[in-house]
């Protein structure tokens, strides 16, 4: 993130231009423009500073309604974390069903200087601030290594001397995110579940005597914690407008923060738009939301390919850090392609090393080229044993929610720990997907919705060195007739 002021508006301005291209030329008068091509001029300036705006704050946006997920389910901040193990009913951005999940929303304003206790155990956790920056890392990919640890996150405007045995970070917002997943044991999500109430949350001030901390499990409820009812409409800048309202202006932003002044957005002033500009801002939260989905679905970049002879691809395309950094500037559009489709970011999630962390494969498009149609069987063949430490999973995602597919099988997922726990550890394990399952195939089958597109991710657990060389890969989808 350093780097993102000095070549953002460069990348902007490129990407601007072929946004609202005029259709024809601007009429000048004596040098002059005429009054159309100046009403014209405006009206499509708003429109493109509106998308890029749009895209660049899309994971500020995304983290609010992280945010305000929770609270709908009655998790208040800096007072209770939600917990659940993840299936189809939850709504969140390529969630899954592997790993127990737990998240909270911590006010640092209030809370100060903020400790994150670990007991010793396969803890996968993260710290966001509001924009989905990275903050720390906890648990296995953080400092601590799953040994158990004291991390300490301090507020954006913290002076004070920090004390000793902590893992200290610093957070360049007010709100954050504390998240983690906890490893189930053989698959037990209960236990999983259990280990994460083991996490203490409380403020510095409090330590020698810490107060509790709730964990409210939402398992079995129907929760939504995306900006899908906001990223199309008016309160995409509403909501937009509150986080500037209640953070710290980051210098990195300055350019962007410049361009949300000229569209109304402004901190410590009110959002009032005309009838023009909430026109404007609606158009261009539509066409903004649109070319984010065409990054994460019909990316033409070359480097999105896993192998030359199939049709996966990465799912994120930076893999060098958690900011999406260039060499010279920052990757826009791997940033658009990431959290169109997913949540949450961290240097150690996109590592491709052998042994760290966990690998993702998505996968859109049939051995054909194809997108994946629901209306269609498919059989997808994974050669064993699939390359992991740990274990590996696959897992269908509805492309309108981005989040695991809801149908009345109510399951979206196939896990080695689970499902496909007494599959032989050699040859090949064929898995299905269609509206129906083929004779037989019922517990290697995950069903689809006809008319409707899917896609899934291929997660890899502590992946091995085969699922890095290219001396193992799945097939494509083949379509069974």
């Amino acid at each position: 993130m350093k780097r993102i002021g000095i070549a953002l508006l460069s990348s902007l301005c490129l990407i601007a231009m072929n946004d609202a291209l005029p259709a024809q030329s601007y009429e000048f008068r004596g040098g002059f423009p005429t009054a159309e091509t100046a009403q014209r001029v405006q009206d499509e300036q708003d429109v493109q500073r509106a998308i890029q705006a749009y895209r660049f704050f899309y994971p500020t946006v995304s983290m609010e309604a992280t945010f305000q997920g929770q609270r709908d389910t009655g998790v208040k901040d800096n007072e209770a974390a939600l917990i659940l193990s993840g299936g189809p009913r939850h709504t969140l951005f390529t969630g899954n069903s592997d790993t127990p999940y737990m998240g909270t929303t911590v006010n640092l304003k209030l809370f100060g200087p903020t400790v994150i206790e670990l007991p010793p155990g396969p803890y996968l956790g993260i710290v966001n601030d509001h924009h989905f920056g990275w903050v720390a890392d906890i648990g296995l990919p953080g400092e601590d290594a799953g040994k158990g640890g004291k991390h300490l996150i301090l507020p954006p405007d913290f002076k004070g001397e920090t004390p000793s045995g902590y893992y200290t970070a610093r957070s360049k917002t007010n709100f954050i995110l504390i998240g983690a997943r906890a490893l189930p044991p053989d698959g037990d999500m209960t236990a999983g579940l259990e280990a994460q109430r083991k996490i203490k949350i409380y403020p510095l001030s409090k330590a020698i005597n810490p107060p509790a901390y709730d964990f409210v499990d939402r398992t079995s409820e129907k929760i939504d914690i995306t900006l899908l009812r906001w990223e199309d409409n008016i309160q995409f800048w509403e909501k937009l407008h509150k986080v500037v309202q209640e953070e710290p202006p980051i210098e990195e932003f300055r350019p962007m923060t410049g361009m949300l002044a000229m569209l109304g957005i402004e901190q410590g002033k009110p959002f009032a738009p005309d009838n023009r500009m909430k026109a404007i801002l609606e158009r261009a939260a539509r066409m903004g939301r649109d070319q984010m989905l065409v990054a994460g679905f019909a990316s033409a970049r070359p480097d999105r390919v896993v192998w030359p002879d199939r049709k996966w691809e990465y799912a994120t395309l930076r893999f060098e850090n958690g900011g999406f950094e260039l060499p010279t500037g920052i990757d826009l559009e791997a940033r658009d392609r990431w959290f169109s489709q997913a949540v949450g970011m961290s240097p150690k999630m996109v590592l491709r090393t052998p042994g760290a962390g966990s690998l993702y494969w998505l996968g859109l498009r049939d051995g054909t080229g194809a997108f994946l149609d629901g209306s269609k069987t498919y059989k997808l063949s994974v050669p064993q044993p699939v390359p992991q430490k740990l274990f590996w999973s696959i897992t269908v995602y509805d492309t309108a929610t981005r989040s695991q597919i809801q149908t009345d099988q109510d399951k979206a997922a196939l896990r080695s720990l689970v499902e496909l726990k007494d599959t032989p550890k050699a040859g090949m394990t064929d898995l299905y997907f269609g509206p129906a399952p083929p004779a037989g195939q019922q517990g290697q089958w995950i069903k689809t919705i006809p008319e409707k597109g899917w896609f899934v991710y291929l997660r890899l657990y502590g992946p091995d060195g085969p699922a890095f060389d290219g001396s193992w890969k799945p097939g494509d989808f083949e379509e069974v007739r």
